[in-house]
This record gives C-alpha cells, sequence and structure tokens, in this order.
C-alpha cells in the first residue's frame, strides 16, 4: 500500500494538467474545423453576386456615387467591352463613379466595379481607363476576395462558433469582404495577376497595353511622399516592380490610347493630395454632409452634362439560404466609423480616408449591344 499512495498523489496532481491539455486540443480540433470550412467553402454564384451587392451598398454608403448618367454611361462602355473579354462574362457587370476626390477604386465580387472620380482626375486617356478598369475585373473574374478570405486567418479562428450556421458564416465573409475590399487587402500574387489581366483584356480591345504603367507611374509620383498607405495598388508589390512587369508584358505592343473621347466624357481634374478633404474617426456620417471635395459642388466637374439626382430606392428582397439576412450586419459607416474611418488615427493616407459625397444611390444606364458595337469601333478608329 505504501506504493499506491505515492501513484495515486501523482494521478491527482496531473489531473488539472490533462485536461487542460485536452482543452487546448479542443481548441485545436475547433480551429482545424474552422479552416477546413473556409477551404472547402463553395459560394454559388447567385451568392457571389448577392454578396457584393451587400459590399458595394457599404461602399457607396461611404464615398457616395456620382448623379451622372453620363459619365457613368462612358465608363460602364469602357467596363463592359472589357468584362466580356474576361473569363466570366456573363456576370451582371455594374460600374459605379464614386464621389469622392481620393484617387481609387473596389472590385466588389459578382461583377460590381467602384472608380472614384479623383481616379478618373489622375487618367489620361482611354487605355489607361481600360487597364484600370481591366485590372479591378480580373479581380472579381479570377475571384480574388473568396480566396483571400478562405486565406485570412483572423476568419478562420472567427468560423468556430459559425460553422454550424451558413448564414451566420456567409455574414462574417460579407463583413471581411468588405474590408479586404476598402483596404485594397490582396495579396502579391493576387495583384500581379489582376495587373496582367488588365494588360491583356485592354490589349485584345485594341488599347495601347502598356497604358496601366503609364498611369501607375503618375500615381507613383504624385505619392512619392507617403510613408502611410494610401489608396488604389497601395498593397505589395511596389508600385516600380508592378510598372516593370507591365511594361514587359505590353512589350513592343502597340494600341490605340483615344485621348480625344476621354477628354469628351470626362472631365474632372486631379486634386492634389493635400487638397483632398478626408474624414477622421467618429464622423457622424462618413458619405459627406456636402459634396466630396473641398469643391462647392461634388459634380461640377464632372461628365459634359449633369443629370437630377436619382432616388435610392429600396432593397428587394432576396431569396437564398440568408444573404438577405446580412443587411443587418453591414451598417451604413455612420454607425461604424470606428471600423473603417480615416486618419491619423488608422495610419492611413488621404486617397483611403477621402470625404465622400453625400448621395449614395445607383446611377441606372443602359447600353445597347449596336451601342457597345459602336463604342468598340471608335477604339482602332
Amino acid at each position: 500500500m505504501k506504493r499506491v499512495v505515492p501513484i495515486l498523489a501523482c494521478l491527482m496532481l496531473s489531473t488539472p494538467a490533462y485536461a487542460q491539455f485536452g482543452s487546448l486540443l479542443h481548441k485545436a480540433e475547433q480551429i482545424g474545423q474552422a479552416k477546413q470550412t473556409l477551404d472547402d467553402l463553395t459560394i454559388t454564384r447567385q451568392e457571389e453576386i448577392q454578396l457584393g451587392q451587400q459590399v458595394s451598398a457599404k461602399i457607396r454608403q461611404r464615398f457616395g456615387v456620382v448623379q451622372d448618367p453620363a459619365v457613368t454611361k462612358y465608363v460602364t462602355e469602357v467596363g463592359l467591352l472589357l468584362a466580356k473579354e474576361s473569363s466570366r462574362p456573363d456576370l451582371p457587370w455594374q460600374f459605379v463613379v464614386l464621389d469622392t476626390d481620393g484617387v481609387n477604386a473596389f472590385a466588389a465580387p459578382g461583377g460590381i466595379v467602384h472608380i472614384t472620380r479623383g481616379a478618373l482626375g489622375l487618367i489620361h486617356n482611354e487605355a489607361e481607363l481600360a487597364g484600370v478598369l481591366g485590372h479591378e475585373i480580373t479581380h472579381v473574374a479570377h475571384k480574388h476576395t473568396v480566396d483571400a478570405i478562405r486565406k485570412n486567418r483572423l476568419v478562420k479562428l472567427g468560423t468556430q462558433e459559425a460553422t454550424k450556421d451558413r448564414s451566420v458564416l456567409l455574414g462574417l465573409i460579407a463583413d471581411k469582404a468588405y474590408d479586404m475590399v476598402l483596404e485594397n487587402a490582396f495579396d502579391r500574387g493576387d495583384e500581379l495577376d489582376a495587373d496582367k489581366g488588365g494588360v491583356e483584356l485592354a490589349g485584345r480591345l485594341g488599347y495601347a497595353p502598356g497604358a496601366l504603367a503609364d498611369f501607375l507611374t503618375r500615381l507613383d509620383a504624385r505619392n512619392k511622399d507617403m510613408q502611410l498607405p494610401n489608396g488604389l495598388f497601395r498593397t505589395h508589390p511596389a508600385t516600380q516592380e508592378r510598372i516593370e512587369r507591365i511594361r514587359a508584358l505590353a512589350g513592343s505592343k502597340t494600341g490605340a490610347l483615344v485621348a480625344a473621347r476621354y477628354a469628351a466624357n470626362v472631365s474632372y481634374k486631379e486634386t492634389p493630395l493635400a487638397g483632398i478633404a478626408t474624414v477622421v474617426d467618429g464622423s457622424a456620417g462618413l458619405a459627406g454632409s456636402g459634396s466630396g471635395s473641398g469643391s462647392t459642388d461634388g459634380q461640377e466637374n464632372g461628365g459634359k452634362k449633369k443629370a437630377e439626382s436619382s432616388k435610392e430606392q429600396p432593397p428587394k428582397k432576396k431569396k437564398g439560404f440568408g444573404l438577405a439576412s446580412l443587411e443587418a450586419s453591414l451598417k451604413p459607416e455612420s454607425q461604424s466609423a470606428q471600423v473603417s474611418a480615416s486618419g491619423g488615427a488608422r495610419g492611413v493616407g488621404p486617397d483611403r480616408a477621402a470625404k465622400g459625397g453625400p448621395n449614395p444611390a445607383v446611377v441606372t444606364v443602359t447600353v445597347t449591344a449596336a451601342e457597345l458595337a459602336t463604342f468598340r469601333a471608335g477604339i482602332t478608329g
């Protein structure tokens, strides 16, 4: 019996440690299951479209939309031609001009591409616009946002409780997708792939394939003194590396710039970084209370025609596994300023922190097949 006592004492002392070890194993198993859930996650085409609509609604709430059908139709015509050359021409592609001086562009899943009037002001010709839109279209066509979600460690950890409920899981994905799109949080491979796509799509239509590099060179010079993350193409790889790769991809191929048509449809001017009005953490209404810039009229430098503001239509209820229920999780920026506000507190530059316009309503335009064919013919003259 004397020998048994020490053994029993040892077992008693070991029990808490064993329980703790078992708890750690259980947590590791949960994390592994969550990772597998994301790795195996398949989002249908319709689910992706609905997800993109939710993300776009938040982007439009954040920056506002230029209420000008003329400039919207012009950007849409360029975008649709590119999208039809992509690997996913059948998506319901939509192109939105955001009402802000910041230079930026955002690709929401499902085919909604946003570009700011600040970016349009920095762009000099239609070939450069095609390169930028082609870059964003490639992000959508190659499902970079969904893939980035799968790679995100924080999302994997957060899915431990969500794996039992698909609508909860997709709600988590919608929130993270918005954050990633807003921050241009794609990895090096995705950005290079999107650059390649922008060059190839533009080239297929007869545009100068290296024009995207011209725009990036101008953007790089504009941002040369920036030490903070700042809007469009701010992510790695370094801009100079991307410029060199784009020029190498373009090689000796030539094409049209279509500068005259661009100037006839877009009259925005570049706003220097120092002149961009920004919003700050805690702002009550990050979409802005007036124009999206320091000007008195956010549309006065827009397309040749000014349009009456359109009214936001109430969103239609969507069917499916529950993505429509994500409305509550995708709160307007005015209600979640701490999440995606700007300025020094978050360490972002003026393009990312730029103030937006007051109207988030989508501007609906119609482009017929005949109009698109005529527009395409005008690329090469």
